[in-house]
């Protein structure tokens, strides 16, 4: 594990360019539907699905954010879309070996919540506790 003085001047200093690029990827792949999109097509056979199995499987994202997100991580190189030429046309999206490689990292972030998500509800709870509470309005 690197040391706190590497990962504050090393290659992942805050104004390294790999720093810039870091923030650039997590922006993209940690908001609130990249993820789910990749643990949901790791889960399918072939880590392939159609739109409308992502849609149902994933639940509560739009059709318009989840075209936007399948098209980010499609430009990312995270998954391909391939179309059928059929009536109606079907499209389904797979990961590649680089989104499979993806798993790794958000096995161990996930691993990390379970072992400290106890620790974390207690600091929250904590920090609460010490906040002026808000007057109610009338």
């Amino acid at each position: 594990m690197a040391k706190h003085s590497e990962l504050q001047h090393g290659p992942l200093s805050c104004q390294s360019p790999e720093a810039l690029d870091t923030r650039e990827f997590l922006t993209r792949v940690a908001d609130k539907w990249s993820i789910l999109v990749v643990v949901a097509l790791a889960g399918r056979p072939r880590h392939r699905a159609r739109f409308s199995e992502l849609l149902r499987e994933i639940g509560g994202v739009s059709d318009r954010m989840l075209t936007t997100t399948l098209r980010n991580l499609e430009r990312d190189g995270m998954l391909v879309r391939e179309l059928f030429p059929e009536v109606p046309p079907r499209v389904e999206y797979e990961l590649t070996p680089l989104g499979l490689k993806l798993l790794e990292p958000l096995r161990r972030m996930a691993d990390w919540v379970i072992a400290h998500w106890g620790e974390v509800k207690h600091a929250r709870a904590k920090f609460d506790a010490k906040q002026p509470r808000k007057r109610e309005r009338s």
